[in-house]
């Protein structure tokens, strides 16, 4: 079920963009948004505060960034 592989793979992550989870997936930022949207309301996942950087590389613009988090226990 491609919840559960969201759910896995920002597990694994810790934190990740839409961006990053949409290639990582293979799925559109659009379908992930809702996914995000209903993890966020069962509290498993947070949306990060404006311009967090997803990872180390700090290519991609934070302004444009949704960066969530996995926040129910590992």
């Amino acid at each position: 079920m491609l919840l559960n592989r969201l759910r896995d793979t920002l597990k694994q992550r810790e934190r990740a963009s839409v961006q990053e989870l949409s290639l990582a997936l293979g799925m559109t930022p659009d379908a992930l948004r809702a996914m995000l949207d209903t993890l966020e309301r069962k509290g498993r996942v947070h949306k990060l505060p404006a311009q967090t950087n997803c990872g180390d590389c700090c290519k991609c613009n934070p302004d444009t960034l949704d960066v969530y988090a996995w926040s129910a226990p590992r």
